[in-house]
């Protein structure tokens, strides 16, 4: 019983960290638990998803697709705080104007936002709104369950295997390293919810292949650039790669599904 509250305490750090969700009082803090809150990273996936289904379904009720997606991306950017956009758009800034493992740092730590991160960050949302109008209206539920909990979980493979670039930052508590069983913690959270919307027909296995090779795509090409040139990841990279490959899970699925 300790150990099952203790793994629920764990997902309502994660959600507490990663979203504006408040969190009941009895959940406590201790530093200590972010390091292992992270295995809760794509099941915080899953809280974002459900709300932005949820506002996808009910404003496609009175609304054409588009405006319904519009609506459901500003949820989304609302329940996170634009946590992962904006690192998305700092490492667009620090990758783009710094030449030096150190200038690259500094951008990213500069809270203003320049025009590598200015444009990217359109880019990336008209992006993020055009793939999913474009798919079938019925599919695009699905696309955010399974893009949001994937994008995540691919995110967490940085944490899991490469180092933490700088001495301090946001997520230097969730950068200790993680086990290989925290890991497999957080691709259950993924896989077996999956395995159950392919079960159910709800999702074609060549269209969920195909978001899911070019989300991996993505995440591996960022991945090695962030070794390249900082020599590991920050928490900015996180979000970049949260980002990343949510909007290129969309662009296989719309690939198999157009």
């Amino acid at each position: 019983m300790n150990r099952c509250l203790h793994q629920l305490r764990l997902f309502f750090i994660a959600l507490q960290f990663f979203t504006r969700i408040p969190i009941p009082r009895w959940v406590g803090f201790e530093s200590a638990w972010l390091q292992h809150a992270v295995r809760y990273f794509p099941s915080v996936g899953w809280v974002v998803a459900a709300v932005t289904a949820a506002v996808y379904a009910l404003s496609a009720l009175l609304w054409p697709q588009a405006v319904a997606v519009l609506l459901s991306t500003s949820a989304g950017i609302y329940l996170t705080g634009a946590f992962h956009e904006d690192g998305f758009a700092d490492v667009c800034d620090g990758f783009g104007g710094g030449l030096t493992q150190q200038r690259v740092l500094e951008i990213m730590q500069d809270s203003r936002v320049g025009a590598y991160g200015a444009i990217g960050i359109a880019l990336l949302l008209a992006f993020k709104c055009v793939l999913l109008s474009s798919l079938p209206g019925a599919s695009v539920v699905i696309a955010l369950l399974l893009g949001h909990t994937l994008s995540r979980l691919l995110a967490t493979t940085l944490i899991w295997q490469l180092q933490y670039a700088k001495v301090e930052g946001k997520a230097k508590p969730l950068a200790q390293q993680m086990s290989s069983a925290e890991f497999l913690i957080a691709a259950l959270t993924v896989a077996l919810p999956t395995a159950i919307v392919l079960g159910l027909g709800w999702i074609a296995w060549q269209g969920l292949l195909a978001g899911a090779i070019c989300a991996t795509l993505a995440t591996a090409f960022l991945a090695r650039k962030f070794v390249q040139r900082i020599g590991g990841y920050t928490g900015d990279c996180l979000g970049a790669v949260q980002q990343v490959a949510e909007v290129a899970f969309y662009l296989g699925l719309l690939a198999v599904m157009a």
